[in-house]
């Protein structure tokens, strides 16, 4: 006999009055879903105290004063900053528009490689054989050097987007796979024995109590795999030769042609595009995993 979906209630209670007499309060577990809302945290306003800004500026300009030190003696491995800046403000319009096919291309790639990972993960958690039959396979795929693949790609898809958002797929898999695989099956043996109690089916289990708690270990791998999907991405357009877009492209016909302050503006870019995606997951984890103590430390 299942358990109805009203019954969930009955069951987290009964699972935190198990976890506190068990003496295991300072446990995470996983409650009904209206734990998860978007409810905003407080606001935080410590990061407008110099300790926390001044630090990170007084490196910059450290790099800043290395670059151009660098710049002025080795010409022929770094451009001024002041070229870079005069590039990215002359020809904007360009960099923004290929930047926006790169992110494009990341994007749509990493939405594949994160529904075939969290499908999979499912799968491998739930049924052992599965397990036995997929992680292999999946292993040796994520130590065979995807730059290697990426050519042979281009050779049977052509140069146009699959290959791009194979490749990026592809690098983004493994860390969603292994993540919420562990997740999945981290719940902990008495809370899992009070479900299991309460005649829980699998897919309420999974629902109410492995997916809330892998939530944790999924937004920990989507802090690494969204830059890895610009790097895929840029790695899939500097294999496709006769590709006609994004930043890729960009660094591929500016090294050709020996402009070095376009290929450090279109890195550049890049580099803001990282760290914007990782700003942007930072932001959906804190209101996300709010009662989480991971966004709470």
């Amino acid at each position: 006999m299942t358990v109805a979906t009203e019954r969930v209630p009955a069951i987290t209670s009964a699972v935190q009055t198990a976890a506190s007499s068990t003496g295991t309060s300072g446990t995470t577990i996983p409650v009904e879903p209206s734990r998860f809302s978007l409810k905003h945290p407080k606001s935080r306003i410590g990061w407008i105290r110099p300790t926390v800004w001044l630090p990170v500026v007084v490196m910059l300009a450290v790099l800043g004063v290395v670059w151009q030190w660098s710049a002025a003696t080795m010409p022929y491995l770094l451009p001024p900053l002041q070229s870079v800046a005069d590039s990215l403000a002359g020809n904007l319009g360009y960099y923004l528009g290929n930047a926006l096919i790169t992110l494009g291309e990341a994007t749509a790639g990493l939405a594949i490689g994160f529904v075939a990972a969290f499908v999979i993960a499912v799968l491998i958690s739930e049924l052992p054989i599965a397990r036995r039959a997929i992680m292999p396979i999946a292993v040796v795929l994520n130590v065979t050097p995807l730059v290697a693949i990426a050519p042979a790609l281009v050779v049977a898809f052509g140069f146009g987007p699959l290959p791009k958002l194979i490749i990026t797929a592809l690098i983004c898999f493994f860390p969603i796979l292994i993540n919420t695989a562990a997740g999945l099956r981290s719940v902990p043996q008495q809370v899992l024995q009070v479900y299991q109690t309460m005649h829980a089916s699998r897919w309420e289990m999974l629902v109410h109590l492995r997916v809330p708690n892998a939530l944790p270990y999924l937004f920990a791998a989507l802090r690494i795999v969204f830059p890895l999907s610009i790097i895929g991405a840029v790695v899939a357009e500097l294999s496709a030769s006769g590709s006609t877009g994004g930043l890729g492209t960009v660094i591929s016909v500016g090294s050709s042609m020996n402009q070095l302050a376009v290929v450090y503006s279109a890195i550049f870019v890049l580099a803001v595009m990282g760290v914007v995606l990782l700003a942007l997951i930072t932001v959906v984890e804190r209101r996300v995993l709010h009662w989480h103590e991971s966004t709470n430390a």
